[in-house]
C-alpha cells in the first residue's frame, strides 16, 4: 500500500513539468552500516537484548517448572495446598510477564537504550541529509529501501491551505 501510494504521487508530481521539483533518494541502511557508532550502538543493543531475554527466559522456565511440578502432584495434594500452589503459580507467570514487559515492552528498557544510542545518530544523519538536500536543491529525498520521504522541502507544505478549506 505504502509502495503504490508513493508510486502515485511520484507519478502525479512528475506529470507536473511546470514545477521542476528535484528529487533523490539515499540508502540509510547502506549509510547506518558505513557508521561506526551505529554499529556500535547496534553491538550493545544486542548485548543488552541476549542479556534481558536470558533472564526473562529464565523467568519463564521457573514458571514451567513449578508448573509441571504441580501437574505431577495435583492428584495427591490436599485442596488447600493446591489453591496455594495454583496462586505460586499465577504470581510466577506474572511476575515473567511483568519483567518481559520492562525489558521489551513499548516503554521498555530496550527502546529506552535504543533511543538513548541510536537517536543521536539518526539526528546526525538527518542533519547531514538536510544539509546535503538544500546545498543541492533537492526538494524531496527517499529512503530507497523503505520508500518513505525523508526530506521535504516546507516550501512545497500545503497543509495550511486545506485546513483554510475545511475550517471556513
Amino acid at each position: 500500500m505504502k509502495r503504490l501510494i508513493f508510486t502515485a504521487a511520484m507519478a502525479l508530481m512528475m506529470g507536473f513539468s511546470g514545477f521542476a521539483q528535484k528529487f533523490a533518494h539515499v540508502d540509510t541502511e547502506y549509510i547506518l552500516g558505513k557508521i561506526p557508532a551505529y554499529q556500535q550502538a547496534q553491538q550493545k543493543l544486542d548485548n543488552y537484548s541476549k542479556q534481558w531475554q536470558g533472564e526473562v527466559e529464565a523467568k519463564f522456565k521457573e514458571l514451567d517448572d513449578m508448573y509441571k511440578k504441580y501437574q505431577s502432584e495435583v492428584d495427591i495434594l490436599p485442596d488447600a495446598t493446591k489453591t496455594k500452589r495454583e496462586n505460586e503459580i499465577i504470581a510466577k507467570e506474572k511476575e515473567a510477564k511483568e519483567l518481559q514487559k520492562k525489558y521489551f515492552g513499548t516503554d521498555g528498557e530496550l527502546s529506552k537504550k535504543r533511543q538513548e544510542l541510536i537517536k543521536p545518530i539518526q539526528d546526525n544523519v538527518y542533519n547531514a541529509l538536510k544539509s546535503v538536500a538544500t546545498e543541492g536543491g533537492y526538494d524531496y529525498i527517499f529512503d530507497k529501501v523503505s520508500g518513505d520521504i525523508i526530506y521535504a522541502s516546507e516550501k512545497y507544505d500545503e497543509s495550511d491551505a486545506v485546513l483554510k478549506k475545511i475550517i471556513k
